[in-house]
This record gives structure tokens, sequence and C-alpha cells, in this order.
């Protein structure tokens, strides 16, 4: 009857095995976003491995060579695999010649010319994913970087044009007041999700008009941006003394940009990791309620990010004004960084040395596609291919493991 009376009380085996499949998974669902900053390091890669096979693909069907030995596939197929081999190994030959190390000069500081390019692209793309990244960090998703680097770039501009200093003063007070200024443009945001509720993608895309237009509105009239006697909406070159100088000398472009980019991701991941404000940004992130419950302003918090997120951003404009293109600030001065921010930032998982390995890699693109591009006529526009299609595979995990066959992440 000892035995009966147990094995009633005691819950059946079945039923205990049953139930815990079933159980909803803590958080599942909550945030998109949340899924792929937690994604692992693996699936990143392997989502560039990805994007590079069905590059080459691309590669190989805009090649002459390759639709003309297709005419004859069956045939001589040895001529149409030997034709998409020489497209695709001379494809991504050019771009390391273009991106790394050009083995076709003789002379050394030639040789490693194309490496300093690729630091060069990589700065502002550093800098402004690290802003784009912070933001995921709290779950925000700040898409206004073109609209911070704009304003940045012109304030910085501003400074860099129009006074006369010392080069120990005129630098580092244009590269502030272009981050001060950055911080504050994307602080609108925060302030309004803080006080309201709106929707930092909704403001953040608007903001990037508004910028656009201001900006425009300055290059137009003269007093403010405009060059004294032009018609054009461009503004009169930087002074010497506010020009970030060359780190290689003047045979390279790669310039103090650089520095400022590690000086950044240094901070970044010092923040993220060893303050209490990065504990209080990560809380956030993780779970806004929570947070609150444990005494946390998730208000504050969220203005504080958005503003550290506009100076971040706001470093890449000043990075393109007073660095890459200091002949005058232009409407097109962030060069589509401000949206490439976001690729950069989801492919490292919003932690500061994946944002700097992504950043390498993208700046790495940038250089040596216009190599792709005159050594083999392969159009630019693949290399753009090429990122959307990482952005694809990070942003859709499940399909990367489900491709590659590997296991399930289990939840934690």
């Amino acid at each position: 009857m000892n035995d009966a009376v147990t094995n009633d009380q005691a819950p059946a085996p079945s039923e205990k095995d049953a139930g815990k499949p079933d159980a909803p998974e803590p958080g599942k669902g909550h945030s998109v976003m949340r899924q792929i900053v937690a994604g692992d390091v693996f699936a990143g890669v392997l989502a560039v491995v990805l994007a590079v096979l069905v590059g080459s693909i691309m590669v190989a069907a805009t090649d002459d060579a390759v639709r003309e030995s297709a005419g004859y596939l069956f045939a001589r197929p040895g001529d149409f695999l030997s034709a998409v081999w020489d497209a695709v190994w001379g494809a991504y030959t050019a771009l390391f010649r273009g991106a790394v190390y050009n083995n076709l000069v003789s002379d050394f500081s030639t040789q490693i010319r194309p490496l300093t390019e690729t630091l060069k692209f990589a700065a502002p793309l550093i800098v402004a994913g690290l802003g784009v990244g912070l933001g995921f960090r709290a779950g925000l998703f700040n898409i206004g970087g073109r609209g911070q680097m704009l304003l940045a770039g012109g304030a910085a501009g501003y400074v860099g044009f129009n006074f006369d200093l010392p080069t120990f003063i005129h630098l580092p007070l244009a590269i502030l007041v272009g981050m001060v200024v950055g911080a504050l443009w994307a602080g609108i945001a925060g302030v309004l999700k803080a006080r309201t509720g709106a929707h930092e993608v909704i403001v953040t895309i608007m903001l990037n008009y508004v910028a656009y237009y201001l900006l425009f509105y300055a290059l137009s009239k003269e007093g403010l941006l405009q060059a004294p006697g032009s018609a054009n909406p461009k503004s009169l070159p930087m002074k010497e003394s506010a020009v970030l100088p060359d780190i290689l000398g003047d045979r390279f472009n790669l310039h103090l940009g650089f520095v400022l980019a590690l000086v950044a991701v240094a901070y970044v991941w010092w923040l993220l990791n060893r303050s209490a404000l990065g504990y209080r940004i990560r809380a956030v992130g993780e779970n806004p309620n929570a947070a609150r419950s444990a005494g946390i302003d998730v208000g504050r918090t969220w203005v504080i990010v958005m503003l550290l997120a506009g100076a971040l951003v706001g470093l890449a404009g000043v990075n393109q004004v007073l660095g890459t293109v200091p002949d005058g600030v232009t409407l097109d001065l962030d060069a589509s960084i401000g949206f490439d921010a976001i690729t950069v930032a989801l492919l490292g998982r919003s932690r500061p040395l994946g944002i700097l390995a992504a950043g390498l890699l993208f700046g790495a693109f940038k250089a040596g596609g216009f190599s792709m591009q005159a050594a083999e006529g392969i159009p630019v526009d693949i290399v753009l291919v090429v990122q959307s299609l990482i952005v694809l595979f990070i942003a859709a995990p499940p399909l990367v493991r489900a491709i590659f066959r590997l296991p399930a992440k289990e939840a934690k």
C-alpha cells in the first residue's frame, strides 16, 4: 500500500518529460534584434562565407568568358569550369591586391599602400559602428547615423575653416564641436524616447531628412558654410591647423582618424565591461522592465546612450571632413557610412572588438572594390551585393545553421 501511495503522489515520468519540450522558452520573441546580437561568432563567420560564395556566383554570371563558354557547356565543360575559376580567382585576387597587399609592384611602400587605404576607409565605419552597436546594447535601434554625421561634419568644418588658431587648439576644438553636435542631434531621439515613448527608429529616420536640409541650407547661404563667391553647396577647405595629420607620411592617405577609432574601441570596451554605466546599459538592453524594477532609471539611460552614440557617429563625420576629404564640407560627406555602420554593428555582434574586425572587413571591401572594377572589369556593385548578403545571413542565423547543418543553439 505504501508503494501505491508513493506512486500516486509522485508525478508520472511521462508527464514530466512531455512537459519540458512544450514549455515556452523564456524571453522568446522579446526582440529580433536581441536574438541577432546574442548570436555566436561562428555564425557570423559563416554568414561572410555564404555571402562570398553567392558573390562568386554573381561574379561568374557577369563575366563574358563564362557566358560564352556556357553556350557549349555540354560539349566542352572544362572550358566553362576554367572560365568560372579564372573569373572568381581574378576577382578576389584583385580585391586582395586593392585592399591588403599589391604583389605586382616592387616598391614596398606601394605594396602596402592598399592596406593603408583599407585602414583609412575602416576608421569612420568603426566609430560609426560603435555608435550604432552601443545603441543595440541598450535595446535602441539608432539608424540616424547619416543625419548625425552630416551635422557633426558641418559643425567641425565650420570651426575648421572659419578660425585662425594654433594646431594644438584648433584641431581638438573642431573635433570636440563635431562630436558635441552629433551627440545633441542623437540626444533628441533619446529624450523623445524617454519622455514620450516615441520610437527611436521613426524619430532618427525623420531627423536624417531634417539634418540633410539643414546642412543644405547652410551650404547654400553665404556667411554660414557656403564658400564666398561660389554658387555650389560647398564650404571652404579646412585650414591646415584643423586637418588630421597623416601618420605614415605624405605618401599615404592614412591619417590620425584611424588612431582615434582605436581609442574609441578601447573606450567603448571599457565602458560596457568595466563601468557601472555599462552595467546599466546592458541591463536595460536585456530587459528594461526588470532594470526599472532594480532601480535603474531606464529613461535616463536611454538619453545617455543616444548622446554617446551620437558623439561616436559624429566622430565619423569629423573624420571625413577633417581627414579624408578636407577640401570642403559637402552634402555627401557621409558617403553612406551612416547606413553601412548598421551592417558593421550587426556583423560585429555589437561588441567593440567585433565591430573593429567588421569595420576592417568592410574597409577592405571599399578599398578593394575599385581594384576589382579596374583590373577585372567587374561592377563595383557586386561588392555592395556581398555586403547586403552578409546582413541577410546575419539577420537569419537559423538559415545559416540549416544550410551548414549545424545544431541549434541551446537556450541558456
